[in-house]
Order: structure tokens, then sequence, then C-alpha cells
């Protein structure tokens, strides 16, 4: 049955070669972009891992994922060094602004004094020195590569042009820090924050000093930065939502185009599958040959789905520098959406074609 089934598919190639494609555009779909997903939000965590802070203290609504507001007093830095357990505190403010030409339509900019910060978090600057006055800024290298930046040149931000005097190392948070008392007079919120970052003494529990602080100052919002940076991918809301949707976009393209292809096919071949059932096929072989042929068409589908996936995916990175991270699990939903749903695809008309009448087909044709 092999046989025939490859002698069918190199029988209409064109045909083939497009069921194929199609079938491969469902894995692309799902593959390319959840590749990219989990690679942003993946950069997004690591950058968070940069943080030694093992607390972050803030109030409710101060921060989400795309906005912020400086509703934390400074004074709470003071009042925290008091608990027991705890080493150091840095507050900071993060500001969000639009940016049309930025990855997600957004830019994160922090105000942060920069050597408890750095000390804080094992930072330094590579490059330059820290911002101090109002209109100084300094980036990551990543920033400064990505947006063809290098010192002294001036950036807009707050309606006004910043110097960058500086460059960091590692990225921590967002690309672009300013000293907190230049954002607090930038958002004219002065001895205001958006949270608190606390380090603790060596050896002590994150839980139980989060517990105490909260004790000694409810009504605030504790995370653990571990639990941060677990939860990136699903603090971007409509994430999973967006993925599920590329997951059924890819099943019902591949499922569309294996079903037109194969009922086309079936159309035209009604006297070739007369003469098998005149022969003595039966209506269970007949269908066995149909799914035979959609399920070769997933497999070739599979196979140039993931090169150009992976080529695609290689080329982005090496030119823009965006990262993708591949997902076994989505890998293997690729597969089974690219199998599933050419089998699906060709069951109606294997069905059909299984029932065609041999005496019929000689007659008319």
């Amino acid at each position: 049955m092999l046989e025939l089934v490859l002698a069918n598919l190199r029988t209409r190639p064109f045909r083939t070669l497009i069921s194929i494609v199609g079938v491969a555009l469902g894995v692309v779909l799902v593959v390319l972009f959840t590749g990219l997903a989990d690679g942003m939000t993946n950069d997004m965590a690591k950058r968070a891992a940069n943080w030694k802070a093992e607390v972050l203290f803030t109030r409710p609504g101060a921060m989400g994922l795309t906005s912020s507001n400086a509703s934390v007093s400074t004074t709470y830095a003071e009042r925290l060094l008091e608990v027991e357990g705890v080493k150091s505190t840095v507050p900071v403010i993060r500001y969000f602004s639009t940016k049309q030409d930025a990855r997600w339509g957004f830019q994160q900019i922090d105000g942060i004094e920069w050597k408890p910060f750095a000390e804080m978090n094992d930072m330094e600057i590579l490059q330059g020195r820290a911002a101090t006055a109002d209109d100084e800024v300094i980036v990551d290298e990543r920033h400064l590569r990505d947006e063809n930046y290098k010192l002294g040149d001036k950036i807009e931000l707050f309606g006004r042009d910043y110097n960058i005097v500086g460059v960091f190392s590692p990225p921590s948070g967002a690309r672009i820090k300013m000293s907190l008392t230049a954002m607090q007079n930038a958002l004219q919120a002065p001895r205001k924050c958006t949270y608190i970052l606390v380090k603790l003494e060596d050896g002590a529990d994150a839980a139980a000093v989060a517990a105490k602080i909260y004790e000694k100052n409810p009504g605030t919002k504790i995370n653990l930065t571990r639990d941060l940076i677990i939860d990136a991918g699903d603090r971007i809301p409509g994430l999973q939502t967006f993925l599920r949707v590329l997951v059924g976009l890819g099943a019902f393209v591949s499922t569309i185009f294996v079903l037109l292809s194969m009922y086309t096919t079936i159309t035209e071949r009604r006297k070739e599958i007369g003469i098998l059932k005149s022969l003595g096929a039966s209506k269970s072989f007949i269908m066995r040959v149909i799914e035979g042929e959609a399920f070769m068409i997933g497999v070739l589908g599979i196979i140039l789905g993931l090169a150009v996936s992976f080529l695609t995916a290689f080329s982005i990175e090496r030119i823009f520098e965006i990262p993708f991270e591949f997902n076994t699990g989505w890998l293997i939903a690729a597969f089974l959406i690219a199998i599933g749903g050419s089998l699906f695809g060709a069951l109606y008309p294997a069905w059909r074609a299984s029932g065609i009448d041999p005496v019929e087909v000689m007659v008319n044709e």
C-alpha cells in the first residue's frame, strides 16, 4: 500500500506541494510564534533574575506589567531596615512610556540610586559613569547596541533630551536608568517610589522575613522575587490566550488545506478508485490509502515547517537579536496538529471515495 500512496502523491506533484506547504504553515504558526513568545518572556525573566534582592516591597496597584506609579513613600526603606533579617533596601521608580518602535510597544525606565543598587545586585559600569544629574541616563549593553547609541548621545524621555553618560552590566530590570532624584523630579513625586528592593541577611528565610514585613506594614504588598521570575510568562496579559489561538489557527489551516486538496483529488480520481474497487478493493482499503496520503503530507509538512521555523528564527536572532526559545511541549503540539489536522481533513474525502460505485464510474467515464 505504501507504494500506491507514494505513487499517488507523485502523480500530482504541484497539488501535493501545496498541501505540504499548507501543513507547514500551520507548523510555522505554532513553532515560530511560541518560540518568540517564550524567548522574549524568558529574556524578561532573566533580567529580573539579576535582582539579588529576595523581597520586593510595594503597595497594591503601584505596579503592573505595562503601568506603574510612584505611590510608595521612600521612608519605608528606613523602616524596613528595622525588620530582623533585612540587610539593605533600595527604593526604585519603574516608569513605562509608550514607544511605537519598541518590541512590546512601550519602554521601561528605572529611577535608582546607582551605588546601593549596584552593590545589592552585583552590577558595574562598563563605560562612562553613573547618572547623577537630572538630564543624564545610563543604559545596558543590549540597548546601546540595539538602538545604535554611543556615549554622549541624547535620548528623548519625558518630552526632553537626556544624555547617555554610562553603560551598565549585567542587564537588570529596565534597560534605561536614571537617578532616583531625577525621576522624582520628572514625575513631580518627591520622596516617592514604585517599589523597594529588600536584600536579606545571609541564611535568612525569605518567606519568614516577608511575613514579618507584612506584619509590621499591613495593607502593603510583598512579593518574593523568585515568584516574579517563575511567573514572568503568566504576567503578560492575554499571552496564553494568544498562544492558544495560534495553535487553533495552525490546526485549522492544516485541516482546511488537506481537506480541499484531498477532496479535489478524489473528484479527479474517480475512475482510478472505481477500477480499484472493481478489482476487489474494500472500502477500508480505499480509506486507508487516502489517509495514508494525508499522513505522508503531514509528515512532510512537519519537516518543511520545522526547517522554515528554525531558519527564520536563526536569521531574526542574528539580524535583530530577538531571542527565540523552542519549547518541547509546543514542538509536540505542532507535530500533533500537523498529523491530526491532515488525517482529520482527509477523513471526509476518504469516506466519499470509499463510497464510489465502480459500475457507475465505468458507465459514465
